[in-house]
């Protein structure tokens, strides 16, 4: 149903290797890369994530309450997600584990305040 989320970004150099790094861990790699937008999938049919500099040139900001989940196949994935954003400095929104029944989650925010989470059921 999703094809793609765009999340935007105030230092699109920094938003990109960020992404980079962290969507290969996913297997997506970059498949449209323009000067101002750039989004990565892990196969054509895939839903997407994308950056981009905001259209109407103000300032990028966060959405109260909106966050991007990935959904993994394992929760040693999740694990390894999680500690690759830390790594890329990304900041700490829910260190890896149970949340409730079989929904193992983490969740952590990007280098611009957006916020991410990461599962497996």
């Amino acid at each position: 149903m999703i094809g793609y989320i765009t999340l935007g970004t105030n230092n699109f150099d920094a938003a990109a290797k960020f992404y980079d790094s962290l969507l290969a861990e996913l297997g997506a790699k970059r498949f449209m890369d323009m000067e101002t937008f750039i989004a990565w999938s892990a196969g054509q049919d895939k839903p997407s994530i994308a950056i981009s500099k905001p259209f109407n040139k103000e300032p990028a900001s966060i959405g109260n309450g909106s966050m991007v989940a990935l959904m993994v196949d394992s929760q040693d994935k999740v694990d390894a997600i999680y500690a690759k954003a830390i790594e890329l400095g990304g900041s700490d929104e829910g260190k890896p584990g149970i949340r409730g029944g079989t929904f193992y989650a983490a969740y952590f925010r990007d280098l611009d305040g957006n916020k991410l989470n990461v599962f497996n059921m």
